[in-house]
């Protein structure tokens, strides 16, 4: 493309332009969302190089899409032919670790495991788990403001930043929170920047928080005839503090049991909960469960249980995914809505005849309703797009949120409109015209 050359002279590095290989750099793992191969990539190794590469941009109007590992689910980092792709897989050394001061700095193309197993060292711990933890990158974390199944507990990304080196469009290089535990100074200018999805800046460094180490969990699995007095089970159960608490319809275990038979043919529900403190509450946990109807369960504190006792929800993707072709959405629900979600959504796929498996994050209301259409069906990839949409209204209709960790990226974008008010859309843009006034950054994305 016409801007390559100049902007490799500029940069005194070489771009990535070769098509078969820009085009892997070009797109997440959103199934239905568009993209092109970029024009060209670069692998950026300094703040500096990525300061540098924006002013040009900039001055140019030359679109710019930030990539991490590419692990995202919403289109969020896909791009196209006119554009120039960033990635950070090179900006990943940890900085500092620091436990007496319970921070680490790092680059954004630290793996999150990986700095996890770093800390490890000084019995701390970093906790926000995605469950891509093992490639998804801390910069993809802050940019989606990523969740996980600590959530419950724990929360999210946000909550355990304290600060951001941030590129803006323009190469200025600013730096926003503090390393301090407290910081109230500024304006919180820090949140804006977490789950903006790359079109405010480009996050390069961040300081997060470290914690000592938590026990290992004890585990609880608990099985209920139906996902009404599985999800009354869960909301009560939250007064115990879980670390974990996720949540499993029918449909899911039914694909389980045909891949891998774990004794579950006649659980119309599954809750499995851990604990990382408090063991003793365990008794108190199950009888909490058998009021709620409990066809049977298990408390265990032996660390070696808890990965068979858990077995079945890492099962629950790939279990639906040898159905068929897959769309994973994310929704956020009041937790007490989780049961009436489910309902909703199987009168949904008896609509439109089509799978859909539910399991999530029942601690704080995140579910992941999985499509399942066959591979090749144009017909059934059609309804399963509609469904998809339809999944995000009913979600919304309960007083829920169209995403609550993947983020919104390009194939959400219509559809946040039904919960957002106008006045707050147009402060949205405001901010996005004063931090990127040319409009260069991850367009078509986040923003309404």
């Amino acid at each position: 493309m016409s801007f390559v050359a100049e902007l490799e002279s500029h940069l005194g590095v070489s771009l990535i332009t070769d098509p078969d290989i820009t085009s892997t750099y070009s797109k997440d793992q959103a199934p239905f969302a568009s993209y092109s191969p970029a024009a060209a990539v670069l692998l950026a190794r300094t703040t500096e190089e990525i300061s540098k590469a924006l002013a040009f941009c900039s001055e140019r109007k030359i679109p710019v899409v930030t990539r991490g590992a590419g692990s995202g689910l919403s289109g969020g980092a896909n791009a196209d032919s006119k554009s120039l792709v960033i990635s950070l897989e090179k900006m990943n050394q940890i900085l500092e670790i620091d436990p007496a001061n319970q921070l680490a700095r790092v680059q954004a193309g630290v793996i999150n495991l990986d700095l996890d197993t770093a800390v490890k060292e000084f019995g701390m711990a970093y906790l926000p788990d995605p469950a891509s933890r093992d490639w998804s990158t801390l910069g993809g974390n802050v940019a989606t403001n990523a969740g996980g199944m600590c959530c419950v507990k724990y929360g999210v990304t946000s909550h355990h930043v304290r600060a951001l080196k941030v590129v803006l469009s323009s190469g200025e290089v600013i730096e926003v929170g503090k390393a301090t535990k407290k910081f109230v100074t500024t304006l919180d200018l820090m949140h804006l920047f977490i789950g903006s999805e790359g079109t405010l800046g480009i996050v390069t460094e961040i300081t997060v928080n470290i914690v000592p180490r938590p026990k290992s969990p004890a585990t609880l699995i608990a099985t209920f005839p139906n996902i009404s007095q599985a999800a009354a089970a869960s909301t009560e159960l939250l007064k115990y503090r879980p670390s974990m608490l996720e949540i499993i319809d029918q449909t899911t275990l039914k694909a389980v049991e045909e891949w891998h038979p774990l004794g579950f043919e006649v659980a119309g529900s599954i809750l499995l909960m851990q604990l990382d403190e408090n063991f003793e509450l365990g008794d108190a946990a199950v009888a909490t469960c058998q009021s709620h109807g409990m066809i049977d369960g298990m408390f265990s504190t032996d660390a070696n249980d808890a990965a068979d006792l858990i077995r079945v929800r890492k099962l629950a993707y790939p279990a639906l995914e040898r159905l068929g072709a897959t769309l994973l959405d994310d929704v956020a629900l009041p937790v007490t809505k989780i049961a009436e979600f489910v309902g909703l959504v199987e009168q949904l796929a008896a609509k439109h005849d089509l799978t859909i498996g539910i399991f999530g994050h029942a601690g704080d209301g995140n579910m992941h309703p999985t499509i399942v259409h066959d591979h090749g069906d144009a017909d059934g990839e059609k309804r399963a797009k509609l469904a998809f949409s339809e999944i995000v209204r009913i979600a919304q209709s309960l007083g829920g949120s169209a995403s609550g960790e993947h983020g919104i990226g390009s194939i959400k974008r219509k559809l946040v409109t039904d919960e957002i008010s106008h006045s707050v859309i147009e402060i949205q843009r405001g901010i996005k015209k004063l931090l990127d006034p040319s409009g260069i950054l991850n367009p078509g994305k986040k923003l309404p």
